[in-house]
């Protein structure tokens, strides 16, 4: 069976920063509007083709494509390049685009599921000429589960995982050592489930099989956490932080550089009981 849609629109949103982003609310920068904030508005368009499979043996096949593409105005983008210690929030002064291809594959015979997906996408902003990458956006992005049910044992077997492209990350200047774009890293996990007749679960597994943490080439992740407050920060007459020997990267407290999981390789036990 094939699908195909096609489908676009508009719409537009009033943004509210403080919910929306988190970095906001840390304490770590002062928040400076420049102006009133205006709705942002968009215009947006969608092609889906989808084919589907069905074997009489039982095995189905699904395969899912998109193209998409957003047109945004008045774009809400928050800086954190101009001041380290300042959100600067303002409309952009241009336009701002999200366009990419995502493409799904999915297959399930007899005990077996398996379903992976990715994407490649570009999402930029264009303000007096320059393209500029918004930050915290990977390039490409990746998603998959493979699973299998041993009936007659009554144990399932499931292995998930993602992976994550590129990403431009926020520095606080010029001396800042850590990286400005991340590397790709992969978040895996693997679980095995126990089913009984008594509707009685209990599952195990492993998280963060690759055991990857944002520390992984990065001397530090968040900024002095010595100095929460930053009292030890010295300024100087432009209000640029200066380079000192207990500060000797010019840098203050800031944790918005974290971009994944904290935590690295774990394993964990559970039960789950199902009452009806």
């Amino acid at each position: 069976m094939n699908t195909l849609r096609v489908s676009g629109g508009s719409g537009y949103r009033v943004a509210n920063v403080f919910t929306e982003d988190h970095a906001a609310l840390t304490g770590a920068r002062d928040v400076v509007f420049l102006s009133e904030l205006r709705p942002e508005t968009s215009w947006n368009g969608n092609i889906n083709y989808v084919r589907r499979f069905s074997f009489k043996n039982g095995l189905f096949l699904n395969f899912d494509g998109s193209v998409f593409y957003t047109y945004f105005n008045n774009k809400i983008i928050p800086d954190y390049d101009t001041d380290p210690s300042l959100i600067i929030y303002d409309n952009l002064n241009g336009y701002a685009e999200s366009k990419g291809v995502s493409l799904n594959f999915e297959a399930r015979y007899k005990g077996f599921d398996a379903r992976i997906g990715g994407t490649v996408m570009d999402v930029s902003s264009v303000e007096e000429g320059e393209r500029i990458r918004q930050e915290f956006q990977e390039r490409y992005t990746m998603v998959w589960t493979l699973g299998y049910d041993f009936a007659k044992a009554g144990v399932k077997v499931e292995y998930t995982g993602n992976l994550y492209g590129p990403m431009v990350l926020p520095l606080l200047g010029e001396l800042d050592p850590r990286m400005p774009m991340s590397e790709p890293f992969s978040i895996q996990n693997i679980q095995v489930t126990k089913v009984f007749k008594n509707d009685l679960e209990i599952f195990a597994g492993v998280k963060n099989l690759l055991n990857w943490t944002p520390n992984k080439g990065n001397p530090f992740i968040i900024a002095r956490t010595n100095d929460p407050f930053d009292d030890n920060v010295q300024y100087g007459t432009d209000g640029q932080i200066l380079a000192t020997p207990d500060n000797p990267y010019a840098l203050k407290f800031d944790p918005d550089y974290t971009y994944g999981p904290n935590q690295g390789i774990r394993m964990f036990l559970g039960l789950r009981y199902m009452i009806k």
